[in-house]
């Protein structure tokens, strides 16, 4: 597996040696097809420049700095070397855990971006990675920890995953959104016993084993079937609009749901009991 940054991995007196290598593919955040911006007239791919308009002409790369806009049109000049300055300089290339947490304690809402942790190669070497695996799987826990990397901090969290370890970057407490807004909405509402019951139901039938196989984009199995038809000059057929019902009354939506899951109509009954209803009605 190629890794992007190498070092260790460090909790108390214990080193082990580990390679970063990212989990999800470069283009996992977007489509797998890329497309490049033409001028229609020609299909010629367009060029993007760097303009000022001060000066009305195009500028070159050693001409550019930063700016931070501190009022609208006003900006405070940064130049490399004030960021040099306050980048951190450790060399030592280690991922310190500093606190173990239980695992299920940690949202996910703070995870950036996931990297497998690599072992080393030699079998002494491996001996502690699989140590603190093991330990980790036992115990349920994670590590949260810090490392430097091209003179930039990263707070991450590193976790048993299967028989590895993976390392989650972490956004910091500011980066994320307060849910306070939200829960203070739920706190104020109320359900009926018998609207839980039903909506219970429905998860049970629906209920399932995580497949990541099932993880499959439509849209881009459409935009490939797409770009095919179009390369073959196929005459592309528009698909029907789908019309969603309004919802109107949740328990009649639970019910439907329920019967859909178990696939059949809503409003079948069974057998028994469409016998006591009609016995009902002859005794009235």
């Amino acid at each position: 597996m190629r890794t992007t940054w190498n070092g260790s991995l460090s909790f108390g007196l214990v080193s082990i040696p580990v390679g970063l290598a990212p989990a999800t593919k470069p283009a996992a955040r977007q489509s797998d097809v890329s497309f490049r911006l033409l001028h229609r007239e020609c299909s010629t791919p367009i060029k993007q420049k760097r303009w000022c308009p001060t000066h009305d002409r195009e500028v070159t790369q050693d001409e550019i700095v930063r700016g931070f806009e501190v009022t609208k049109g006003q900006f405070l000049i940064v130049e490399d070397s004030d960021l040099e300055a306050i980048e951190r300089a450790d060399d030592s290339r280690s991922i310190e855990i500093t606190r173990f947490v239980q695992e299920e304690t940690v949202d996910p809402v703070y995870f950036d971006r996931t990297y497998f942790l690599v072992p080393a190669s030699g079998t002494a070497q491996r001996r502690p990675y699989v140590l603190l695996l093991e330990a980790m799987q036992q115990t349920g826990t994670a590590g949260i920890g810090r490392f430097i990397r091209s003179g930039r901090e990263s707070l991450c969290l590193v976790r048993a995953k299967g028989d590895a370890l993976a390392l989650e970057t972490l956004f910091l407490a500011e980066d994320v959104h307060s849910q306070a807004e939200i829960s203070e909405a739920v706190e104020g509402t109320a359900v009926k016993k018998s609207e839980l019951d039903l909506a219970r139901q429905v998860i049970e039938t629906l209920e399932g084993e995580f497949e990541p196989s099932e993880l499959v984009s439509e849209y881009r199995r459409d935009l490939k079937a797409l770009l095919e038809a179009k390369m073959s000059g196929e005459e592309l057929a528009v698909p029907e609009p789908v019309v969603v019902a309004p919802v109107i009354d949740l328990m009649e939506a639970l019910k439907a749901s329920v019967a859909a899951a178990k696939g059949k109509p809503a409003d079948a009954e069974k057998p028994a009991a469409r016998a006591k209803s009609r016995a009902r009605s002859k005794a009235r």
